[in-house]
């Protein structure tokens, strides 16, 4: 039953299921960007309120920010992006495509034309604009890379708003931008992107590297809350000439992703790099006063990071199962409660019957009335057996299907996803059948 999908499977469910499509297809498309469909949004919003859910609502030490994608740039200078956040990439010289040198091996030609590469050499990856309609050097911004320097130029706002006590957090999720050399591998690595992101303050003088280890316990819990695979992750302790440059250590937890293993998420210890540098560069004192202690200090931080889009397709990776029936197979994902697009689907047995149409409407608005886990779709289009094979694949834990039955004694049929069984059970009792034993 357990299976490893190709990501052609996973790219035609995405598509044939309305969780992903290629944007702009009318028109050709742009090279791996794509569109959210009314359950990849469902999905991605789940994913991020429980991520909420988890390291925010849930702890009492960490503050919430929403910071501008566009900021000032000496923010960017001051935290060495514009001089640092650069790849290396070689370049035909014949069609003059571009490559990230780490996907090219040494002595290889071009892959689109097999003309010579040239030497590697840096290309910025921000995304570069202008503020206001004069297109010059001094009205040059950028989309901001990642979120991590909104909290970090943010930290004295929540310091004086608040006075949080030492160890205290900010979270942040939303969109970054990197002009990436050659995106790929599906919603992987893509131009524009979603973080969740973490910055954790603690003492100067604490033991950091105890942090830094709760902090990579909390992360396990989370993969495991949303069902990432355990057994396709492992840890990469980063060596100190490839961390960034303002690590002192950094770990990389690694998924083994249909097309290789690649970093799922990260977790940094920043020391006090960019607090330190924000505050010479703009001439505030942005220091931590402690009150107990009398004292000023900047902080050290411990970042967990991690991707909106790559979490999404570890969990379809590590949700996509076939069962292998006799004539047929049968595929279906096996999604965490919480992270289901739908919690349950609502089927009259026939369509052409108006009485069981009119009877599956009645339990369907009783469910929508009585609940609050989720969307509950309705589905009368097909044969049965069709649309238990859809909300299979679209990862819907139960289907409640209205027979003649229903009618003479108000029960109803409700399906598992994953074992295909079913119950008969009264419609009185569909929230204590469903939805508390899998919330």
């Amino acid at each position: 039953m357990s299976h490893q999908p190709t990501i052609e499977q996973i790219v035609s469910l995405a598509k044939r299921r309305g969780f992903i499509f290629p944007d702009s297809e009318i028109y050709g498309g742009v090279s791996n960007t794509w569109d959210y469909g009314p359950l990849g949004v469902e999905l991605k919003n789940n994913i991020k309120q429980l991520w909420w859910k988890f390291f925010v609502h849930e702890r009492e030490d960490v503050y919430g920010l929403e910071s501008a994608l566009i900021m000032n740039p000496k923010v960017w200078e001051t935290s060495g992006h514009i001089k640092n956040f650069s790849d290396p990439l070689v370049e035909c010289t014949r069609c003059h495509q571009r490559f990230r040198a780490e996907d090219v091996p040494q002595e290889t030609k071009c892959s689109a034309c097999g003309g010579a590469l040239l030497a590697p050499r840096q290309f910025n990856t921000m995304f570069q604009t202008f503020i206001g309609p004069a297109q010059d050097t001094a009205n040059v911004a950028y989309l901001r890379p990642e979120t991590a320097q909104g909290m970090f130029v943010a930290f004295k706002n929540i310091c004086d708003a608040y006075s949080p006590r030492l160890p205290f957090g900010i979270a942040q999720i939303g969109k970054a931008f990197r002009n990436e050399i050659t995106p790929g591998n599906f919603i992987f690595r893509t131009r524009e992107f979603e973080q969740m992101e973490l910055e954790y303050f603690i003492h100067s003088g604490a033991d950091w590297n105890a942090v830094f280890e709760t902090w990579l316990s909390r992360m396990k819990e989370w993969m495991n809350i949303v069902g990432v695979d355990e057994s396709r992750v492992s840890y990469y302790e980063v060596p100190q000439n490839d961390r960034a440059h303002y690590s002192k250590r950094t770990v990389d937890i690694e998924f083994e992703f249909p097309f290789g293993k690649k970093e799922l998420y990260g977790i940094a210890y920043r020391s006090d790099f960019d607090l330190k540098n924000h505050q010479e560069a703009s001439g505030e004192r942005i220091e931590y006063f402690d009150a107990e202690k009398n004292e000023r200090l900047l902080p050290h931080v411990i970042e967990p990071s991690f991707g909106v889009e790559r979490t999404l397709l570890a969990v379809l990776c590590s949700a996509y199962k076939e069962h292998h029936m006799e004539k047929e197979v049968r595929t279906y994902l096996d999604l965490p409660f919480a992270l289901a697009p739908y919690k349950a689907a609502v089927f009259p047995l026939l369509a052409n019957k108006p009485e069981l149409v009119s009877k599956a409407r009645e339990v369907l608005s009783f469910l929508k009335e009585g609940s609050c886990v989720g969307p509950i779709a309705f589905d009368d289009g097909g044969n049965i057996g069709k649309r238990y094979r859809k909300q299979d694949e679209i990862g819907t834990p139960y289907c409640i299907t209205i027979d003649f039955q229903t009618l003479e004694d108000d029960t109803v049929t409700i399906r598992d996803r994953n074992t295909a069984t079913q119950e008969r059970v009264a419609v009185t009792h569909l929230f204590s059948k469903i939805f508390p034993r899998s919330a």
